[in-house]
């Protein structure tokens, strides 16, 4: 009988490795480790930003709007809780990449404010901010363009057949992806040249 269990169960995992079943497990422990660091890395931006508000307050308190337009959407970030399970709702990972793109947008904005202000740019504390955002950036990029590939591999195997039947038996859907106009200009942190000679008055 014990041998009769045995040869069930190696035919099964047989099987099982046969139809993609083991093929989506692994895909999907992929993508959720990616997302995790996806996360984790805009959660560094996130935490960058009061001190980045509180950086350009000081020299240029007049840019009330511009900093209020980041301190909100910094708050918009914060009110989503991006858990795994956002990964098979459209919908949810939709109302995170838009919170995300929202900030992204109120940062330029904010970054193109400072150029008017010489004494900023030349502010160490905000040099070093501007140095951890630019390398946030660079990181925010990186963890995207991993989750991104490793979702069009799992959404492929989930398509294809015959793992695809396996998929819908097990109830794996494909998942949401980011999706933008131009992915690499939203995903660049904005340059500031602390060098440039300030523009003349007029």
């Amino acid at each position: 009988m014990r041998k009769i269990l045995t040869v069930l169960a190696a035919l099964a995992s047989l099987s099982l490795t046969n139809c993609g079943y083991n093929a989506i497990q692994s895909e999907d422990e992929q993508i959720k480790g990616n997302w995790s660091e996806v996360v984790n890395q805009y959660q560094r931006r996130a935490d960058l930003v009061p001190n980045l508000v509180n950086s350009v307050k000081g020299f240029a308190q007049q840019e009330k709007d511009v900093l209020l337009g980041v301190t909100n959407a910094r708050a918009k970030v914060g009110s989503i809780q991006a858990t795994p399970e956002v990964l098979n709702d459209p919908a949810a990972f939709q109302k995170f990449q838009a919170a995300q793109s929202e900030l992204s947008s109120a940062l330029s904005r904010l970054l193109v404010v400072t150029e008017n202000y010489p004494q900023l740019k030349s502010d160490a504390l905000f040099k070093d901010l501007m140095s951890q955002l630019e390398g946030t950036e660079n990181r925010i990029t990186v963890a995207r363009n991993r989750y991104i590939k490793a979702v069009q591999d799992y959404n492929v195997t989930v398509r294809s057949f015959p793992t695809n039947l396996t998929a819908m038996a097990f109830g794996y859907k494909e998942k949401p992806n980011f999706s933008v106009e131009n992915e690499k200009a939203i995903s660049t942190a904005p340059k500031v040249d602390f060098n440039a000679a300030p523009a003349p008055s007029k």
